[in-house]
């Protein structure tokens, strides 16, 4: 697991990106920001009242805060331009220029907007408020990735079992966001989260399975035809990404078994993606493996946004927010990119 996360430590520092805090008085996030400035891993931009900032950071000697940018986001010069901003984006919903003055005033809308400004690379938030909260603005001001319609959450499962997945890493999508996704949405959720291994999990050829409890064609089901359908919508988005399903989980993971029930799948055996039909699966299964199998289990990565903001458990630790970050700005270098 420290192999993996220094990877994106080392990435993240190789490559600075500028990310943005908008819980910038939040106790966690400014200890993690102080560890993250110190090591040089990311360029940050604090949002909150300066003063309340100086006077936490000096209260739990965080000497390395002053390196960050802070922005109040009750009186910065940008206030009526990022304002502007926001009244365009969302004319065609009916918002006036003195409702977007208003909520330009929100530091979770003033990071997003910050983003969309090009004026940051990314955001992370979510120690404070709810993935609702956190996911409303992003969606109204960065919006969808070009061609992606789906926002979802991929888990990185760092594993004690080396013969699985890379060395026993796999990701698996999606486990955070979307309940019962169609055929459409499990496509567009196999797309990003192999683009999520790339970037974050350092799997550089993924190659992704579609579970299910059915191996090519061994049970008839609806819930079967859904992710046969979403195979071939998977190949028409990205006729470059090595997929198949319908496949079990032995299947995918157990090359003899994947030999005997899938014979000729190019994935079969192989998988270090794992893409699971609803969320209650995908819920069930990483949390199964994380307490019966002892692995890590880092994330949820929000993915499917086109510029990366990430949401934390309001539980989470100093390290949490740590990684977060370096995962974050490895999304927008992954960004930069795709464009």
């Amino acid at each position: 697991m420290l192999n993996l996360i220094n990877s994106i430590v080392a990435r993240a520092k190789a490559d600075r990106q500028r990310i943005v805090l908008p819980e910038g008085t939040e106790e966690r996030t400014l200890k993690a920001a102080n560890q993250i400035l110190t090591d040089e891993v990311a360029d940050l931009i604090l949002i909150g009242n300066p003063k309340e900032i100086e006077e936490a950071a000096a209260k739990w000697g965080l000497g390395n805060i002053s390196k960050a940018t802070i922005i109040d986001p009750e009186n910065h010069p940008k206030m009526e331009e990022y304002a502007q901003l926001l009244c365009e984006l969302r004319k065609k919903k009916g918002m006036t220029i003195e409702e977007a003055r208003k909520l330009v005033r929100n530091p979770l809308y003033l990071g997003c907007l910050i983003i969309k400004n090009n004026d940051a690379d990314g955001q992370l938030a979510g120690a404070r408020n709810t993935t609702g909260d956190v996911l409303r603005p992003a969606l109204q001001i960065i919006k969808t990735t070009p061609g992606i319609t789906t926002v979802s959450g991929a888990m990185l499962l760092l594993t004690h079992a080396p013969e699985y997945g890379k060395n026993g890493i796999l990701v698996m999508g999606d486990v955070a966001v979307t309940p019962v996704p169609d055929a459409e949405q499990l496509a567009q959720i196999a797309v990003c989260t192999a683009r999520t291994a790339q970037a974050v999990a350092g799997i550089e050829e993924p190659k992704v399975a579609l579970l299910s409890f059915s191996t090519k064609g061994s049970a008839k089901h609806e819930v079967v035809d859904k992710v046969v359908e979403a195979l071939k919508i998977a190949k028409e988005l990205d006729p470059t990404l090595a997929i198949d399903g319908e496949l079990q989980a032995d299947a995918a993971l157990v090359p003899e078994v994947g030999a005997s029930k899938a014979p000729g799948s190019p994935i079969a055996g192989q998988a270090n993606v794992l893409i699971v039909p609803s969320l209650e699966v995908g819920n069930i299964s990483y949390k199964l493996v994380q307490r019966l199998g002892h692995a890590d289990a880092v994330g949820p990565i929000l993915q499917g946004i086109a510029r990366p903001v990430n949401d934390l458990s309001r539980g989470c630790s100093i390290e949490d927010v740590y990684r977060m970050i370096a995962i974050t700005a490895n999304q927008a270098i992954a960004a930069k990119k795709l464009k």
